[in-house]
């Protein structure tokens, strides 16, 4: 398995996987994934050879020294849930926005325990709750925060 910037060819995958992770919501379309890589968001996709089984993507806004970050989606596919491509995947985005010491936040269902977790894992902590946030479902969610964190190279100097 291997995480390495998103390909364009494999957006429409990121929509058939959307559909399936998120029938019960709006899942994104391919035209909405495009849009996001032309706004020169971060999307990396996980890879089991040449297959596409997962995607993660990281919006930055503002100027340095004063980035924030925001995760805008994060799936797997059924099949490899529970095998570590989700954390690869978080690690690649926080990766990002550590190198520009940005906070990350992000939305997730509050009955989505395995997320929760992954996220708490990281260093995220629930700052809110947004009801009847994920459409037409209804479903809440909670967002979470992560503080800015130094690149790894700048953390270890005193």
């Amino acid at each position: 398995m291997s995480v390495k910037p998103l390909r364009r060819k494999d957006l429409t995958r990121c929509a058939e996987l959307e559909r399936i992770l998120f029938a019960g919501d709006d899942p994104w379309s391919e035209a909405a994934f495009e849009s996001e890589l032309d706004w020169g968001n971060r999307y990396f996709g996980a890879y089991s050879g040449e297959q596409l089984i997962g995607y993660a993507g990281l919006s930055l806004v503002g100027r340095a020294p004063d980035f924030e970050g925001t995760v805008n989606t994060l799936g797997v596919d059924p099949e490899w849930q529970g095998r570590g491509v989700g954390t690869l995947l978080l690690r690649a985005l926080l990766g990002v926005a550590d190198d520009v010491n940005a906070p990350v936040y992000l939305e997730v269902r509050t009955d989505n325990a395995a997320a929760i977790g992954l996220y708490e894992a990281h260093g995220f902590h629930q700052i809110g709750l947004r009801r009847k946030y994920y459409q037409p479902s209804g479903a809440d969610a909670y967002t979470m925060a992560r503080p800015a964190r130094r690149p790894a190279e700048e953390a270890s100097t005193p």
